[in-house]
């Protein structure tokens, strides 16, 4: 792999937590007009419908790397696409967005600590202590800096829902790196978001309001297009590119930064107040991300520069 091109990525990927952020807020918005497993499989339908499209002109289907991996594209599809968007939801109405997010924030870790034990990636005490800041610093973002905030969470029924949904997001990351051994980002992403709006679209029938999508403002379908285009496409392109290209520890601490994104759209578009502490938590998370992925890799390639400076001495 190019190291100019292994740079790159680490900034294209800062594009994800701010299209997923904005997924949020925009959701927020969209699921007061239909209801939110609807919203899901027209979100990811439409998505997948242009990433195919993109897919058949470029001609990038691979018949035989799809034999290979076909199990876990599925598996990815079910898990990162359907089964996360279920359990998230059900989950919102059953407890508070802050417990939620406090699951969802442990991501991260979990996915780290399996593409250590289960695909071979690097443990380091850089990404061990870049993983704890940037957590305290999401949950001081979450709970707004008060301990009280903490104390008073009561966990219940959604927030075991939220765990399956975090399962769900963990074991997507981990099969994206297997599944992409074979398969390009681009057809891994175009194939998980059909299968996965397949599967919510047979579940949104029970919803049975496909017809309030007739009557969505124009509000709304700015903010459906931005959830596609943005949030889903150009999103999920990046981060499977992400996990192939520096592997899913390093991928998956970006998430981090979702709730950053998403105070900061908040408090621009919305005029949602902001405190210091919670700006604190976010140069926390900031740091803890920059630790885990630039600052390893620019580490990384200075030691690889004085291998070659130490060869090129040797043959002079």
């Amino acid at each position: 792999m190019d190291r100019k091109q292994s740079t790159a990525m680490y900034f294209w990927l800062l594009l994800v937590p701010m299209f997923w952020g904005g997924a949020f807020v925009a959701a927020e918005h969209v699921i007061t007009e239909i209801p939110p497993i609807t919203a899901a499989a027209l979100r990811f339908g439409l998505a997948g419908i242009l990433l195919l499209i993109f897919i058949l002109w470029k001609r990038k289907l691979d018949f035989r790397a799809l034999r290979k991996q076909w199990i876990s594209i599925v598996l990815m599809a079910i898990t990162g696409i359907f089964g996360y968007n279920i359990f998230f939801f059900i989950a919102l109405d059953i407890t508070s967005a802050i417990n939620g997010s406090l699951i969802v924030a442990t991501t991260p870790v979990f996915i780290t600590l399996g593409a250590v034990i289960f695909l071979d990636e690097k443990w380091n005490k850089g990404l061990g202590l870049g993983l704890v800041l940037s957590l305290v610093g999401v949950i001081v973002v979450i709970s707004k800096g008060s301990l009280h905030t903490l104390l008073q969470l009561e966990f219940n029924t959604g927030d075991l829902l939220f765990i399956g949904g975090l399962i769900c997001w963990v074991s997507h990351g981990l099969l994206g790196k297997i599944a992409m051994r074979d398969v390009s980002p681009a057809l891994t992403t175009t194939l998980t978001t059909l299968i996965g709006a397949l599967l919510l679209g047979i579940i949104s029938l029970f919803e049975n309001r496909w017809d309030a999508v007739l009557r969505m403002s124009v509000q709304a379908w700015a903010e459906m297009l931005f959830m596609i285009i943005c949030s889903s496409v150009i999103a999920f392109l990046l981060w499977n590119h992400g996990i192939k290209q520096i592997g899913a520890s390093k991928s998956s601490i970006y998430m981090n930064l979702v709730p950053i994104f998403t105070a900061l759209i908040a408090v621009v578009l919305y005029g949602s107040s902001i405190t210091f502490t919670q700006i604190a938590g976010m140069i926390m998370v900031i740091v803890g991300v920059y630790c885990v992925t630039l600052h390893q890799h620019l580490k990384q390639k200075r030691v690889q520069q004085n291998k070659l400076n130490i060869k090129k001495r040797k043959n002079i």
